[in-house]
């Protein structure tokens, strides 16, 4: 590789333009994006054009050269997908969960390996092979399978839930296979007769997984939540927002590789990291200030199993590569399906999640690779089964796809199984009210929502208001509402209304503009300074804008015709009528096709003799 003219940025060059090309023209087919990294690997790789290029031809610009390099970015990759899915949870999210995560979950895999190693044992493998082989392959491929739920919008169905949760349990079993393969190791050695002192240290090798688990999860409740406040304070005085991108990445990487000093994944070091960060006022802020790494980073990953496809390979024997990875998924399908319906799913999430559950993952390779140099694994049928594992994570998005139209078929005969998701339906009516900025205005505001059984989810710039608000008990989250990204990630796309109640009219402006753009017919209410800047916030497409200098001056004038002795009934009267005057001379500059609203029925349940009205609380 010529250095000295920027060869060492090959790859790089070469990663990018597949991003950016390939990629692209997938999704315009409406072709899984996963396909797209997937088949860009393959032809990129040395079984696709690097078998045509010379050393120095110009076709050598075209290939991936450095595999290891991609191999290191891809563990990355599937630590930020982790990183990511860790803040959608929390604790008490993982506790409602453990009964799929430690039972379902634990359950396929040691049911899956038991079958896969029988099938083995029956092709000839010896015990040790076979458990090696049954162990690696009854792991599924968390990198793949989430970002194809998530590109469904089925990460939080019920399918989405039992398949992350099955593969969390994959994920934390990984250190006590690599463990049992120690033991086989040793096994096999002594000739079927194991030493206690040998057995003894081979087990001991968990104690340091188990305990740099526990030191991660205390550093992580004493260090993420103060360190991000430092992050905050300096970004709200305006010092950089690539600050806190910055402290999201650490906190992946550092996690990450503390998790891998300790004999753990890579990735669930990084999940823990964001199971810490889920429980802080930060998560939102965090989530889109990493999203984009996570994208590119897990499009190494699939590139990279692109390129590890051996294409001469399968050629060489085609009928035993697709048939091992044909009755993979098959068999992994039929009892995770089983197991499913054991576990009270319904009928089309269990075939959902039985599919796309069916093939391989990225930790088999560790484990067939670990069983190979432990001399455990038979080396032809062991990278057989690589090839094999490696074809049916390919198959992941067509068997999403799959299960799709399987259960659209089945639909008209399972009613009673579409009612048992009815409460999940309930759940996504009761959408949530979105505050933005939450001081003394914004804060009256949610009182008031939440005393009539109102939810809301407030969103502030200022890291001493959320730390107020959340001391509180309300849901509030650190970030700037004026970026359509944070937005989506508070729920806009389902949020019943957004209330606007920051006191910088340049602020409000862009928080209007961006909430309009992403959803044109959401009810938005938003504080303006003065009638000027109501009529502005009106051409901007607000549905009301509430004025403070008026908003003052018509409760100044209320409490004093009431105090002179002027019925109560005639106050409101005029009070509403000159509210309404306002509002109809602001809606004025509204844009074509957004009508004036009706004028608002007069409160009129209180006579005029009644009691005088408590005064509204000052903001």
């Amino acid at each position: 590789m010529d250095q000295a003219h920027g060869g060492e940025y090959r790859d790089l060059v070469v990663f990018l333009a597949a991003a950016g090309v390939v990629v692209p023209l997938f999704n315009r087919l409406k072709i899984s994006p996963v396909l797209g990294f997937l088949a860009a690997g393959v032809l990129l790789g040395p079984d696709g054009l690097g078998r045509f290029a010379q050393p120095d031809g110009w076709l050598a610009w075209l290939t991936i050269g450095d595999q290891a390099q991609i191999r290191q970015l891809s563990e990355l990759g599937v630590a930020f997908l982790l990183f990511m899915i860790g803040l959608e949870l929390s604790w008490e999210r993982l506790k409602a969960m453990r009964r799929l995560v430690f039972g379902l979950g634990m359950l396929q895999v040691a049911v899956c390996a038991v079958a896969i190693a029988i099938v083995f044992m029956a092709l000839g493998q010896p015990l040790a092979g076979a458990a090696v082989l049954g162990m690696g392959l009854a792991l599924s491929s968390t990198a793949v399978v989430m970002p194809v739920l998530a590109a469904q919008g089925r990460v939080n169905s019920e399918t989405g839930r039992a398949t992350f949760a099955v593969l969390l349990a994959q994920d934390v079993a990984v250190a006590p296979i690599l463990i049992t393969v120690t033991v086989l190791t040793t096994l096999a050695q002594s000739g079927s007769v194991i030493e206690p002192a040998e057995l003894g240290r081979a087990l001991f090798t968990l104690a340091p997984a188990a305990g740099g688990l526990f030191l991660m999860v205390l550093l992580g409740r004493l260090v993420l939540r103060p360190m991000f406040r430092s992050v905050a304070r300096a970004q709200h005085r305006g010092e950089g927002r690539e600050l806190f991108v910055a402290a999201s990445l650490l906190v992946v990487v550092v996690a990450g590789l503390g998790a891998q000093a300790v004999g753990l994944s890579m990735s669930l070091g990084a999940l823990v990291a964001g199971v810490l960060l889920a429980e802080t006022e930060f998560r939102r802020e965090v989530e889109v200030a990493i999203d984009p790494f996570k994208g590119l980073l897990l499009g190494v990953f699939f590139i990279g199993v692109g390129i590890g496809l051996d294409l001469d390979a399968v050629a060489a024997d085609p009928a035993t590569v697709l048939g091992l990875a044909g009755g993979l998924i098959l068999l992994k399908a039929l009892i995770i399906y089983l197991l499913a319906r054991a576990w009270g799913l319904a009928g089309r999430s269990a075939i959902e999640t039985a599919l796309v559950l069916g093939p391989a993952g990225e930790f088999a390779f560790v484990i067939l690779s670990t069983g190979l140099v432990e001399g455990l694994a038979t080396p032809e049928l062991t990278r057989k089964a690589m090839l094999a594992a490696t074809l049916s994570m390919f198959a992941v998005p067509l068997l999403a796809v799959l299960a799709r139209l399987l259960t659209r078929r089945v639909t008209p005969t399972v009613d009673a199984e579409i009612k048992a998701l009815a409460p999940d339906a309930a759940a996504l009516s009761e959408e949530a009210v979105l505050i933005v900025g939450f001081g003394r205005v914004g804060r009256l505001v949610g009182e008031l929502l939440a005393e009539h059984g109102q939810r809301f989810i407030a969103l502030d710039a200022d890291p001493a208001s959320v730390r107020a608000g959340r001391a509180e008990g309300f849901e509030v989250y650190y970030g700037d509402a004026a970026r359509p990204e944070m937005l989506d990630a508070c729920g806009l796309a389902s949020a019943r209304a957004l209330i606007v109640t920051m006191d910088s009219p340049t602020k409000v402006d862009e928080v209007v503009r961006a909430a309009r753009a992403l959803r044109p017919e959401l009810i938005l209410i938003a504080r303006a300074r003065d009638d000027r800047h109501a009529a502005r916030l009106y051409a901007l497409g607000v549905t009301d804008a509430v004025p403070e200098t008026t908003e003052a001056s018509l409760q100044l004038a209320e409490n004093t015709l009431v105090d002179l002795g002027v019925p109560m009934g005639l106050v409101l009267a005029s009070i509403h009528e000159r509210r309404d005057g306002f509002r109809k001379v602001f809606q004025a500059a509204a844009p074509d096709g957004r009508g004036a609203r009706p004028t608002r029925a007069f409160r009129t349940a209180r006579s005029a003799s009644g009691p005088r009205p408590t005064p509204t609380k000052s903001t």
